[in-house]
């Protein structure tokens, strides 16, 4: 639609990771997995076979273009004798199917089993979890689609805005201050911030509310309101959306979800993380290395294919370096703050219609 000239010359629409596939094997394949976000592909059973015609006609797209579909989890060949010499690897190396990131992260979180759940805390965020059955909420804007080839489902969803909202912050407010200044005038501050709270939708959002009209603020500021306080309730933020979202996974799901690992880079950031243990009550488990999961996930996944690894010893193979649990003593605070969050949207919404449309 936006780019005709390259439409007509392209010989196969390729998500990225097949098209990587394929540079380095010379073969073009992907899966259901790779292809569910082009939506040609019926997502209610657990094991579609192929290109669903009905939506490929709907879609207006030559289906000759598509790439041929192969089950998750194959090898799809040999990597390409040149590719070997110029990465220096055996030109015996076998290429598997990519993921996409949200089962790659399934896989790096090590929690592959139904209603293991993890919970991805990077330039945006999502809560994500195996589940047996197919699953749509409009109401909490979740959904799931085909897993890792076992027959269960995928939780998936998606929020914005979370470390992109201290990277915000940093150029807007603090340009003098480095990401560890920050976080020090974070930690000193009060939990609650003093009362402040901020909406990290600055690009809108997608879970639980689909509004991309919405856009983020500092509510509750006053004259004794900070640097430091400001700074928190960016983290606390981001922690109570993702607390919205939770919500709304575990109504879906039909389960408490806890413990839950944590990976992505801002992660790595002790205090954000258990922020995100007070302000949600659930325990969270550091995956160590997490700004490095989504690398570890793939070499994993290659070791399932491969058969040197199963399920059962995924979970055992991923580390932890450190465990977060709620703060009871910062409970009531958190309440009465997320107590506040939904309505902020629900009394804005029209406003942002009025200014944004």
């Amino acid at each position: 639609r936006d780019r005709p000239e390259i439409r007509e010359r392209a010989r196969w629409y390729l998500e990225p990771v097949d098209y990587l596939t394929m540079r380095f094997t010379g073969v073009p394949a992907a899966t259901v997995m790779s292809m569910f976000p082009s939506w040609l592909i019926d997502n209610r059973t657990p094991h579609p076979t192929g290109y669903d015609p009905v939506l490929v006609a709907r879609a207006g797209i030559n289906p000759e273009r598509l790439p041929p579909l192969v089950p998750n989890g194959s090898v799809v060949g040999t990597v390409r004798p040149d590719v070997a010499a110029s990465l220096g690897i055996p030109a015996s190396a076998r290429v598997v199917t990519g993921l996409p990131d949200i089962h790659n992260a399934v896989v790096a979180s090590g929690c592959t089993e139904a209603h293991q759940t993890h919970i991805g805390l990077g330039t945006s965020d999502w809560v994500t979890c195996p589940m047996p059955r197919k699953t749509t909420s409009l109401r909490w804007q979740v959904a799931s689609v085909p897993g890792l080839g076992d027959g269960q489902y995928i939780l998936i969803n998606s929020q914005d805005n979370a470390g992109r909202a201290l990277e915000w912050f940093r150029h807007a407010v603090a340009p003098d201050l480095d990401y560890p200044q920050i976080e020090e005038l974070a930690a000193a501050a009060p939990p609650g911030a003093g009362g402040a709270i901020f909406t990290p939708w600055l690009t809108g959002e997608h879970c639980p509310i689909d509004d991309r009209l919405a856009r983020g603020g500092f509510h509750n500021v006053s004259l004794t309101t900070g640097r430091g306080e400001l700074a928190r309730a960016v983290m606390e933020g981001v922690a109570l959306n993702l607390r919205w979202l939770l919500t709304g996974a575990e109504q879906v799901t039909g389960h408490r979800l806890d413990p839950i690992r944590v990976i992505g880079g801002a992660a790595r950031s002790d205090l954000w993380c258990q922020i995100v243990a007070d302000v949600t009550g659930h325990t969270l488990e550091r995956v160590a290395d997490p700004a490095l999961a989504g690398v570890r996930g793939g070499g994993l996944y290659a070791g399932l294919v491969l058969g040197h690894i199963t399920h059962a010893q995924l979970r055992d193979l991923v580390p932890v370096d450190r465990v977060f649990t709620p703060d009871p003593g910062h409970r009531a605070v958190y309440d009465r703050l997320f107590a506040e969050f939904p309505r902020l949207h629900a009394r804005n919404k029209g406003m942002f219609r009025r200014l944004n449309s």
